[in-house]
């Protein structure tokens, strides 16, 4: 999909890939839900009386010491939702280090996945993962990769520029999966978060990846994660295999371009897409494309793939929302990537990858309900006035 507001053919074509039956379309749901997660600079802490926790940067001196390796300190987690920091590395990201990034892995095993569960369907038979045509920028401009530092060293995820309705056409706003960001239950933030749309835009060979320059991995640039929000049952529950809080693992970044300028993200990749939130359940859906970079073997992380398929359902609790599955090859490294379906002719998002099973055959992301619509709705008004 070439950017998706540059090009109507493009846009068309995927719209006539990704069909979404007729009962599909439903209403909105424009409930807040329950409070969202929030992530705080260091200033707003100072200024609100709230703890600040170990290690957090909240000077100059301090942010030198981060820059100079302090952030590596795992034994003081930014844990609560107030303790994000993430303060701009220039040039930490290069090419080298970016292809030395592991995936972040979320599975399952059959046995865990729900499916003693009355709303969950029979596993998915595989559906092989496809290449995505390049250039990127002119088939699916608004995915890119997610890089991060965690305790296991640096990792990668996938993401999708998203609309902003408090900035329209000029959203600065990255969705992607709760784990991508924060640990959840056992752990806290992850370190050095920064977006990289189009990330190997051309194609080139993983091996190839590591001295190209930083135009051609990075042709739109670093962007820094300046606020990151994820759901409160992410970060109470979450867990690196499937669980309750699986379903709830989705995260939103504001970011802010490592090399400063006026442009938003929106207006440098010349794409983004809506979400839909209380999108269908998914036996209302006749197909869903999920886009990621995969990371973990058979593949390397240097390319983009996607996979297509009619949706079935997961569940790990009658209290917890149904997630979608679909039969898919992909691996780490695809989490947090966007699923899309149209709607009304329009390409959206519905989903993000979240967990896999452990033979890499199918994936699963959370329904997008008010819990998630009030994580979004949270960090959009946090940046309306232009913070």
């Amino acid at each position: 999909m070439p950017s998706i507001r540059r090009s109507a053919v493009a846009a068309a074509a995927l719209a006539a890939l990704l069909a979404v039956s007729a009962t599909a379309c439903g209403p909105g749901d424009d409930n807040a839900g329950s409070e969202p997660s929030a992530s705080a600079t260091a200033g707003d802490k100072a200024k609100d009386g709230l703890r600040i926790p170990d290690g957090v940067p909240t000077s100059l001196d301090d942010l030198k010491k981060w820059k100079d390796g302090a952030w590596k300190d795992w034994d003081n987690w930014a844990r609560k939702a107030s303790d994000f920091a993430n303060p701009v590395i220039k040039n930490f990201w290069q090419p080298s280090r970016m292809a030395k990034a592991t995936d972040a892995p979320n599975t399952v095993t059959t046995q865990s996945a729900g499916e003693g569960q009355p709303a969950t369907d029979p596993e998915p038979p595989a559906t092989r993962a496809e290449q995505v045509s390049r250039p990127y920028h002119l088939n699916m401009a608004p995915v890119g990769k997610v890089f991060f530092d965690s305790p296991e060293g640096p990792m990668v995820c996938s993401g999708t520029v998203v609309d902003d309705p408090a900035h329209p056409g000029k959203s600065n706003l990255v969705w992607t999966a709760g784990h991508c960001v924060h640990s959840g239950k056992k752990g806290g933030w992850m370190r050095n978060i920064v977006f990289v749309p189009s990330y190997n835009d051309n194609g080139l060979p993983a091996d190839r990846t590591q001295t190209a320059a930083s135009r051609e991995v990075a042709p739109y640039g670093v962007w820094w994660a300046d606020w990151s929000q994820t759901s409160s049952q992410w970060i109470d529950e979450g867990a690196h295999t499937g669980n309750v809080g699986s379903a709830y693992d989705f995260a939103v970044l504001h970011v802010k371009p490592e090399n400063g300028g006026g442009k938003s993200l929106e207006e440098t990749v010349g794409a983004s897409v809506p979400v839909w939130f209380g999108a269908p359940s998914a036996d209302r859906v006749s197909s869903i494309s999920a886009y990621g970079y995969p990371a973990a073997s058979p593949y390397d992380g240097a390319l983009m793939f996607n996979c297509l398929d009619r949706p079935g359902r997961l569940s790990f609790s009658p209290s917890a929302p149904t997630m979608y599955r679909i039969g898919c090859t992909m691996t780490g490294g695809s989490s947090g990537g966007g699923w899309f379906v149209n709607r009304d002719g329009k390409t959206v998002l519905v989903s993000n990858s979240s967990i896999g099973s452990n033979a890499h055959t199918w994936l699963a992301g959370p329904r997008l309900g008010s819990e998630a619509k009030g994580v979004f709705d949270a960090i959009s008004r946090k940046f309306a006035a232009g913070e």
